[in-house]
C-alpha cells in the first residue's frame, strides 16, 4: 500500500492591527508601539475568521503590536516568539514618513535603498530566506503574525522573486494573506490569498484548501503605509494565486 504524501504546510500571514504611527504614515520598525483602540477591534475581528482553522503552529514577531494582535485573534496561548518575523529596521528613518524622506532623497525606495544605520535590502532578503527555510520544515497550518513591509518581503521571497518586487505588494492593517502551494504542483509556491481584511464577511477563505477568493478592503488599503510607505492613489489588492 502506498503511503499518502502529506500536504505541504500552509502559512496564514497576518499583519498587526492599527497603531498611532501606522495611522499617521510613520515608518515603524523596532519602536514598540501598542495598538490603537481601533487596532484592537481589528484584531478581534480576526478571531472570527481564523476560528475556522486548526493551527499546528503559531509564530509571532516579538513586538507588542504583533503579539497583541495574536492574542486578540484568539491564538495567543499557542504562540511562540519568532525573532525573524520582526519589521524592517529603519535606522535613521525610524518614525519618519516616506514623503518627508523624499524631500531629501527624491527617488528613495526602501526595497532598493534600505535605510541608513538600519537594515539593507540584502539583509532583509537574507532574513526572509532564513525564515522560509525554517518554515518549510513545519507541517500543518501555521499562523504568522508580522508587519507590513517585512510581510511583503516574505511573500515576495516565498514565490522566488527578488526583493525589489516587494514594492508591488500592499497590506492593510490586521489583514490576512495565505502562502501556499499549487495543489496540482505541490513543489510550486503560490500566494493563495492576499490582503483580505479582518472585517470582510467572506469567512470561507479560511476553510480547507479549495480555491480562495481574493478579498480587498478599501478602508484598510486607505490606511496602508507598509509601516510608513504611502500607497499610490487608486492602488488596490488584486493578486490571486501568484506562482513561483
Amino acid at each position: 500500500m502506498n503511503k499518502a504524501i502529506p500536504a505541504p504546510a500552509r502559512f496564514y500571514l497576518i499583519r498587526h492591527g492599527e497603531t498611532e504611527w501606522s495611522l499617521s504614515g510613520r515608518h515603524t520598525g523596532r519602536t514598540d508601539l501598542p495598538l490603537t483602540a481601533r487596532g484592537e477591534d481589528e484584531a478581534r475581528e480576526l478571531a472570527r475568521r481564523l476560528g475556522y482553522v486548526r493551527f499546528a503552529h503559531v509564530l509571532t514577531s516579538p513586538l507588542q503590536r504583533a503579539r497583541r494582535t495574536c492574542e486578540l485573534s484568539g491564538l495567543g496561548a499557542a504562540a511562540a516568539i519568532e525573532p525573524d518575523l520582526v519589521e524592517w529596521d529603519y535606522g535613521d528613518y525610524e518614525g519618519q514618513r516616506s514623503v518627508d524622506i523624499r524631500k531629501q532623497h527624491a527617488d528613495w525606495d526602501v526595497f532598493r535603498d534600505g535605510c541608513p544605520h538600519g537594515e539593507t535590502p540584502a539583509q532583509v532578503s537574507d532574513r526572509a530566506d532564513r525564515l522560509i527555510a525554517h518554515l518549510r520544515a513545519l507541517d500543518g497550518n501555521v499562523a504568522l503574525f508580522s508587519h507590513g513591509q517585512f510581510s511583503c518581503v516574505l511573500a515576495t521571497r516565498w514565490i522566488g522573486l527578488p526583493l525589489i518586487e516587494a514594492r508591488h505588494f500592499a497590506l492593510g492593517t490586521a489583514s490576512l494573506s495565505i502562502l501556499d502551494h499549487d495543489p496540482h504542483h505541490p513543489e510550486v509556491a503560490v500566494i493563495a490569498l492576499w490582503n483580505a481584511a479582518s472585517s470582510e464577511k467572506s469567512d470561507r477563505v479560511c476553510r480547507p484548501r479549495p480555491d480562495e477568493d481574493k478579498v480587498a478592503n478599501p478602508q484598510a488599503i486607505a490606511r496602508w503605509e507598509n509601516e510608513g510607505g504611502e500607497l499610490p492613489l487608486g492602488a488596490g489588492s488584486d493578486l490571486r494565486s501568484t506562482k513561483k
